[in-house]
């Protein structure tokens, strides 16, 4: 029989300790060193458990010897201690000792000597339950989901599309770049189908967390690594759900969010309570667009391109060369807002974009108090939206929007405001805000 060589260092409380930090959103690295090991050790870890914690750093039940009891035993065992007394300290019986001793001891200088890295090392590999996946088992049910995870596409006529050509690098494929084409059916999809396929047959049956755990676990040996490439995410790790739960903007707090804003802007009662949104056009040009939520009127924020955009090669983490970044949409708001009566600019709301990373110092600017809608959810700025919607009439998606100056934009936003509005009894917006100057 094959020596299964010497017992490694025992990690299972460090693992644990890692992956409850990354449990807890941590990244791989960060959680390394929480736990006291080297920096580039959570990185392997993480990568060889595919992003998931490993089944057998679960904390052991109380039947089972943690491997601090096996330590005590070494050492009461180095003192003489008899077996009922060290059950007696462990609170054990002492049948468990006395197997413990005769099954975990350490036999290589030809003498049953008790160390607790071994022992706990032999007790794992006894815990082992080697078992092959069913994908590993049933051939057909592993060509099932390896045809709808990364099958030809095909034409009508049945002729293979072979779409671009993408080597696989381990990673998940960047943004802005070319990804495999396939049928890429997600697992879930995989495992509801086969039951409609193949409803007699049982053997034709696998849960979606199987397949995945079959893509990202290194060692399972049932799909290529290479076919996460066909998921819908790209990922080559699967990401820890307290991580995503903390993505975020670093510059939005609670006070500043949509729930905080005055009830007296959702009833369009009270004037001076706006709304605003980009509107990207080619090659990362954009217009910025404030509506009033009560009038509905509406004015353009000109954002021309910086000098070097589109000269050069892009540098990461470098200016907003485009035009809209914090700087520029701070101070085009600040030059179109201040023109206006204070009492009708009393908040501005708008999405999560990075593009309002300075709206403390546009709020001490201005005095607009400014909120900011929740992740996703583009129907609590409707009025903007339709508004945006309206525009694009004259700034049609694809076409470069930075051709045009403040004149022709104000030109734009006159033409809009003149127009009769239903909501306001066929009154135009700027006849409303007229209306409201002359009461003020």
């Amino acid at each position: 029989m094959q020596s299964p060589g010497r017992p490694s260092v025992n990690q299972l409380a460090t693992k644990r300790a890692f992956w409850n930090c990354v449990a807890q959103g941590m990244e791989s690295e960060a959680a390394a060193r929480a736990c006291g090991v080297s920096q580039p050790l959570g990185p392997r870890w993480f990568r060889e458990a595919g992003g998931m914690p490993p089944i057998e750093l679960t904390p052991g039940a109380a039947p089972y010897l943690s491997f601090s009891e096996r330590e005590e035993i070494a050492l009461l065992r180095a003192q003489d201690c008899g077996i009922r007394e060290i059950a007696r300290r462990l609170q054990r019986s002492p049948s468990t000792i006395s197997r413990e001793l005769r099954r975990n001891a350490a036999t290589r200088s030809g003498t049953l000597l008790y160390r607790a890295t071994v022992a706990q090392w032999k007790a794992e590999r006894a815990a082992e339950r080697p078992k092959a996946s069913r994908l590993a088992e049933n051939e057909r049910l592993k060509n099932y989901v390896q045809s709808r995870l990364a099958g030809a596409v095909t034409d009508s006529e049945g002729r293979l599309i072979a779409g671009p050509n993408v080597p696989w690098k381990g990673r998940r494929q960047g943004r802005r770049a070319d990804r495999r084409w396939g049928t890429c059916w997600s697992p879930e999809q995989i495992s509801r189908r086969l039951q409609v396929d193949y409803p007699e047959d049982q053997s034709m049956r696998i849960s979606h967390e199987a397949i995945y755990q079959a893509l990202y676990i290194q060692g399972r040996g049932a799909l290529r690594k290479e076919l996460t490439a066909c998921l819908r995410t790209g990922r080559a790790l699967r990401v820890p759900r307290a991580r995503t739960q903390q993505r975020g903007k670093h510059f939005i707090t609670p006070e500043v969010m949509i729930s905080e804003r005055p009830a007296e802007t959702d009833d369009r009662a009270v004037p001076g309570h706006w709304e605003g949104d980009l509107i990207i056009g080619l090659n990362r040009s954009a217009v910025g667009t404030l509506v009033e939520r009560t009038t509905r009127f509406t004015m353009l924020l000109h954002l021309p391109p910086m000098e070097g955009h589109g000269t050069g090669v892009r540098v990461k983490n470098g200016p907003p060369l485009a035009g809209h970044g914090a700087e520029a949409v701070r101070n085009a708001i600040a030059a179109k807002i201040v023109l206006l009566p204070e009492h009708l600019r009393r908040s501005l709301t708008w999405d999560q974009g990075a593009e309002m990373a300075q709206h403390v110092q546009l709020r001490i600017d201005t005095g607009l108090e400014i909120y900011f809608c929740d992740p996703q959810s583009p129907w609590q700025r409707g009025t903007n939206e339709n508004t945006n919607g309206l525009l694009r009439q004259y700034f049609p998606k694809g076409t470069d929007i930075s051709r045009y100056t403040q004149r022709e934009l104000d030109a734009v936003a006159d033409a809009l405001n003149c127009r009769p509005r239903k909501s306001l009894g066929w009154k135009s917006p700027a006849e409303a805000l007229r209306d409201l100057l002359l009461a003020s």
